[in-house]
């Protein structure tokens, strides 16, 4: 398949299975952001500046899931402290993730990519993993299939790098198919001591 018949199919496979699965999913998000709104207050979404296809900024959207609980300084608390009983179980389903279907059908993000991570990553990359970004991010990836957050963060750059490299419809459609077992299973939700994964700070180099 050309290239640019691969992307325009993948593009129309986002917007119809996107689609369909965000007007199927209308009724749980809206359920979803009452508990949210009722248990948290507003807003009732997550936004944040996410780096895209080349490492162009995007808006991403999320349930909320944390509180905005702070130290006598007046910073936030760490992440563990601030993630709520119903946040923790919107995480380990992957519901908080729904709104992200709008960043899709936006063209923001595809259902199968790289995950898009913290821009202030970008200047952590080495030239190797800066490759994920030469597709947009997705909604699941193969990383994600293959070990998610229990994943080190130099295996989930090989895994991302590999799907870049061996990209096709067919295996999106495996990632899609392999997605529905991990969501079910809640498998690889966390890294050991941390409620997601730690903080990506660079590549180390041994002497």
């Amino acid at each position: 398949m050309q290239p640019g018949a691969g992307h325009f199919c993948k593009r129309v496979m986002d917007l119809a299975v996107g689609g369909c699965v965000f007007v199927l999913a209308i009724p749980v998000m809206a359920l979803v952001a009452l508990v949210i709104r009722l248990t948290l207050g507003r807003p009732v979404f997550f936004r944040q500046i996410r780096p895209g296809l080349n490492g162009r900024p995007f808006g991403l959207h999320k349930f909320r899931t944390m509180t905005d609980a702070r130290n006598g300084e007046g910073r936030l608390l760490p992440d563990e402290a601030r993630l709520t009983a119903f946040g923790r179980f919107l995480r380990s389903t992957s519901l908080d993730e729904l709104p992200e279907l709008w960043n899709v059908l936006r063209g923001d993000m595809s259902l199968v990519g790289p995950r898009p991570l913290l821009m202030a990553y970008l200047e952590r990359y080495d030239s190797e993993q800066m490759r994920r970004h030469h597709v947009k991010p997705g909604l699941t990836g193969w990383a994600q299939v293959n070990g998610r957050n229990a994943l080190t963060w130099e295996d989930k750059f090989r895994l991302d790098v590999w799907y870049v490299d061996n990209r096709n419809l067919v295996l999106d459609l495996k990632i899609l198919f392999m997605t529905l077992g991990i969501v079910l299973r809640r498998e690889g939700i966390s890294q050991e001591g941390h409620c997601t994964a730690e903080e990506f700070r660079g590549n180390r180099h041994e002497d």
